[in-house]
């Protein structure tokens, strides 16, 4: 069983709030701009890359409106969503302490707020850049998000708690996200009984994995992995073979990120792997960084479809993009 499993947004659905409002495809992937009407028995969970709200994005932020990173275009999507779950790669903290490092990030937490109000529910902790303020830093930023309406996943008091699948739905079916950090952090102690990020060994995803699909048979596994080489546009062998071996294990779709670019999209027993979906609010602006993906998927009590929603990133903003 999984223990100490995180309860939804509120104890139920979370809902917008209205005011606020390359790769290979397989045939299998819905591309579309606009989303079909599905059914109620539907549950919707969206997936998007990286969020920075540090440097170039703060420049923005302090110059204009931090709504405007969003468009009506991104809000209706989110809005048509029953969660959000992005990956914040950067601590929302006053706490300064940056670690030792070539890039280092720090955003405001009152800046959660407005990701909660465009429709986010749920913030990725286990990146690279979550522990640039240092261990404290880590801490404040996943009760900041706390604080601001959202679940923090990927981080915890420990590496048990911060490994755990965290339940997002048990409507129609449990639905769970996990999410890892595969990366070496640079200058932050592996200490598993402090406050980490999910960076737990690979043998034990695996089994973490297959025992919560053992346990739950009927379940929909999410895993969101930190990896990859950045600035690629495929993944590496062990990569494959490593997705191969999630999927083998119990896992249902895989919806990745850390390369900053949009990488290979494949099928693997019936399961979408998305190696890399890319940045989603960054400062990036090279052609290679600046397109994307969301992924929507949803999900039933038997069934899943996975819908890629093409972006393009102008001066930090994501609008939906070409096909």
């Amino acid at each position: 069983m999984v223990n100490g499993q995180r309860s939804m947004v509120n104890g139920q659905r979370s809902m917008v709030n209205k005011k606020h409002i390359s790769c290979f495809l397989p045939l299998t992937f819905l591309l579309l701009l606009i989303s079909p009407v599905w059914a109620a028995d539907t549950i919707t969970v969206t997936l998007t890359g990286d969020i920075l709200l540090d440097r170039g994005v703060r420049k923005r932020i302090e110059n204009t409106d931090i709504n405007r990173l969003f468009t009506q275009e991104i809000d209706s999507v989110f809005h048509s969503s029953d969660y959000v779950i992005g990956n914040l790669e950067c601590p929302t903290t006053k706490i300064k302490s940056p670690a030792f490092k070539k890039f280092v990030f720090r955003a405001e937490p009152e800046w959660l707020q407005t990701l909660r109000e465009h429709g986010f529910t749920h913030l990725n902790l286990a990146n690279n850049h979550s522990a640039d303020q240092g261990r404290k830093g880590l801490s404040d930023t996943f009760h900041q998000v706390e604080k601001y309406g959202m679940v923090p996943i990927g981080a915890g008091e420990n590496m048990q708690q911060a490994a755990q699948a965290v339940l997002i739905d048990n409507s129609i079916r449990p639905i769970y996200i996990i999410a890892s950090q595969r990366l070496p952090l640079e200058n932050f102690a592996y200490l598993p009984d402090q406050f980490s990020v999910s960076q737990e060994p690979w043998d034990s995803l695996i089994d973490r994995v297959h025992s919560l699909r053992q346990a739950q048979p009927s379940s929909y596994i999410i895993v969101s992995l930190h990896w990859g080489w950045e600035h690629q546009l495929t993944p590496t062998m062990t990569q494959r073979i490593q997705a191969h071996q999630l999927v083998d294990a119990g896992a249902n779709a895989l919806v990745c990120h850390h390369t900053h670019t949009l990488q290979t999209i494949e099928e693997y027993r019936g399961c979408p792997i998305y190696y890399s979906i890319g940045n989603f609010i960054f400062d990036q602006t090279k052609p290679i960084n600046t397109r994307a993906c969301f992924v929507k998927l949803h999900i039933t009590a038997k069934d899943a479809k996975a819908e890629t929603i093409p972006i393009d990133i102008f001066s930090c903003v994501p609008r939906i993009g070409r096909k």
